[in-house]
């Protein structure tokens, strides 16, 4: 698992000339827990067990063409010469925001489609997207990416974090932030939070909203922070996002608890 420098290989083991990373069994670990948790509150709610496994093969397979076309969009003056290499998402080059436009758009339509709320599918679904999210950002540590700006291995030592992950942060001869680490711990405590929402029975659609909330006040921060953001126009993307979505998901809560008379709620079938 360690290499001769002494990071972490990234890649788990090999099945004949294909090599597996870590990065890929991670990103699959975690859409599985995600699928379990949901899974089990979908049908708890009242929809067909099978209705989230037919969601996600949508859902899955077009978030990833999500991310890679939001990061290409972010880095077109590269890919605008170089076309080819705007498949090879092998060689990295993904980006979570563009992954989740994507879902909401495929979990849209699919909703439609099955006549059934998207709102209600979307606050199921909530905890298992940080779920996701968690777990996934730990594929950027085995990387030794989406990592902060330079920083001494006291300050890392300071914050209590584990030595394993402290030598990871070593990267071309220095320390850096474990963003990743912060944003994984920031998604946690969000799950938390997201189920005892459940419980409060909110209006449909605000665990969702929250979520969006959540994430994007996490997001906002840990990017300035981060080395490797996208930009627009000098701006940070994912920030741009981040408070595009703060707004509406706010515009959203306050609009159906002031325009929609006896709104569903949470635990309604």
């Amino acid at each position: 698992m360690y290499s001769i420098l002494g990071s972490i290989d990234p890649i788990a083991f090999s099945l004949g000339p294909i090599d597996v990373r870590w990065y890929g069994v991670i990103i699959a670990a975690g859409i599985l827990l995600a699928f379990l948790v949901g899974q089990r509150e979908m049908v708890k709610r009242g929809l067909h067990p099978e209705f989230l496994t037919d969601l996600l093969i949508w859902a899955v397979p077009l978030a990833i063409v999500g991310a890679r076309i939001y990061y290409v969009a972010f880095q077109w003056d590269h890919y605008k010469s170089n076309p080819g290499e705007i498949i090879q998402i092998w060689n990295g080059g993904i980006a979570i925001h563009g992954a989740l436009i994507a879902s909401v758009i495929v979990a849209y339509i699919f909703t439609k489609r099955r006549n059934t709320s998207f709102l209600k599918v979307a606050d199921i679904l909530a905890p298992s997207i940080l779920i996701g999210q968690a777990i996934g950002r730990w594929g950027n540590f085995i990387n030794q990416e989406a990592h902060g700006g330079e920083v001494s291995r006291a300050v890392l030592e300071n914050f209590f974090i584990p030595d394993w992950i402290i030598e990871q942060m070593y990267i071309n001869g220095a320390y850096h932030h474990p963003t990743f680490l912060y944003e994984s711990m920031w998604s946690l405590v969000g799950i938390i939070i997201l189920l005892l929402l459940r419980r409060v029975n909110l209006v449909r659609g605000e665990i969702f909203f929250f979520y969006m909330i959540w994430y994007s006040v996490g997001r906002f921060f840990i990017e300035g922070m981060r080395t490797d953001s996208l930009v627009a126009n000098g701006l940070r993307a994912a920030q741009i996002v981040s408070v595009i979505a703060v707004v509406l998901a706010i515009g959203f809560i306050i609009y159906r608890r002031v325009a929609i008379k006896n709104p569903p709620h949470y635990k309604d079938n």
